[in-house]
């Protein structure tokens, strides 16, 4: 497994802007799928953005946040980031970055939407946007 850190949430007003950083380490993150998640109180847990193992060439976003958001990688420094712009206050939550293996070879990445799909996940950073 790899360990996930989040860091880059914080307090924003409605149209803001916020860049996420999720830094990976004890393994070879590049062999990594990687994938943001969101949960905010009361609600579950849902998929925000992935990025495929490798150079990252693939990304895969949930339709709420696309056009806005974009999910890239570092593999050099190990770490992803999520830039979210046009920010809404119905997106205050947690926001937790996750890791897991490809389970096979020519996968797809619209498969790695769900939680349970990863294996190791970070403690979260919580965004908060203001009306």
């Amino acid at each position: 497994q790899v360990q996930l850190v989040e860091s880059g949430g914080g307090l924003v007003q409605a149209g803001g802007s916020l860049t996420l950083s999720c830094a990976a380490s004890g393994r070879t993150t590049s062999a990594y799928i990687m994938g943001w998640f969101r949960q905010a109180p009361g609600k579950e847990r849902e998929f925000v953005a992935a990025i495929s193992s490798g150079d990252g060439r693939y990304v895969n976003y949930a339709d709420s946040v696309k056009g806005r958001f974009t999910i890239s990688r570092d593999n050099a420094k190990n770490t992803v980031y999520l830039q979210m712009n046009s920010l809404e206050p119905e997106e205050t939550a947690v926001y937790s970055c996750a890791a897991t293996r490809p389970r096979a070879p020519g996968y797809s990445l619209s498969a790695y939407t769900g939680g349970l799909r990863y294996d190791s996940w970070g403690q979260g950073t919580q965004v908060t946007v203001s009306s």
